[in-house]
């Protein structure tokens, strides 16, 4: 049996603009990184502002380390002519934590539903194309608890098993805040848990 998947794909920063053009009609797409919905509206904000003669802005955002939520709106085009389409591209490319929007400037001729189809799939394709992918882990958090006496096994078992501390306070009373890859975690845990006189304590996160 295979391991769960304990990476994910993202955009490392806001693409640049992108422009595709249909008898017409304009295009423009951008691609954000976001981790909130409310990042979604306050991107989604901003290119209102920015195109406040447009006609459409229609998106689409996966968010979740696990790609577990996504949403996908036509905002008053044709029913899963632009949003799906977008979403589909974030499908394609294997990215979450991600908002693509393309704001339509109509030019006077209907492109029709498959004409919509392909543009907003074309301009969401090369908003991603226009951003860094990026591969990140998925990290569970733990905090290990121990008397200083202890320093030595703790800090031997971190060096053997590659651990990245994240923060520490050495004292009479030690505390080290540590970060493991998903699929290694159970085993560290296991590791930790079995040590004498160390403790160990999963750190819950929002994802």
């Amino acid at each position: 049996m295979s391991e769960a998947r304990d990476t994910y794909n993202t955009i490392e920063k806001p693409s640049s603009e992108v422009l595709y053009k249909d008898r017409g009609s304009k295009f423009y797409g951008y691609a954000f990184p976001v981790t909130t919905e409310q990042g979604v509206k306050n991107h989604l904000e901003q290119l209102r502002k920015q195109h406040f003669n447009a006609r459409h802005w229609c998106y689409a955002w996966q968010l979740g380390k696990s790609y577990e939520r996504y949403r996908a709106n036509d905002d008053g085009e044709p029913s899963n002519s632009a949003g799906m389409p977008i979403y589909g591209q974030l499908q394609s490319f294997d990215l979450t934590n991600v908002l693509v929007v393309v704001v339509r400037y109509f030019g006077g001729t209907k492109l029709g539903v498959g004409g919509l189809i392909q543009a907003y799939r074309q301009t969401a394709q090369l908003a991603i194309e226009a951003s860094k992918i990026v591969e990140r882990t998925i990290d569970i958090e733990f905090v290990i608890t121990f008397d200083y006496p202890e320093m030595n096994t703790a800090m031997r078992i971190i060096k053997e098993e590659k651990i990245q501390v994240i923060e520490q306070r050495l004292e009479l009373n030690c505390e080290i805040q540590i970060s493991v890859r998903k699929n290694d975690a159970e085993r560290v845990e296991k590791i930790f848990q079995n040590t004498y006189k160390i403790e160990i304590k999963k750190v819950e996160i929002d994802d």
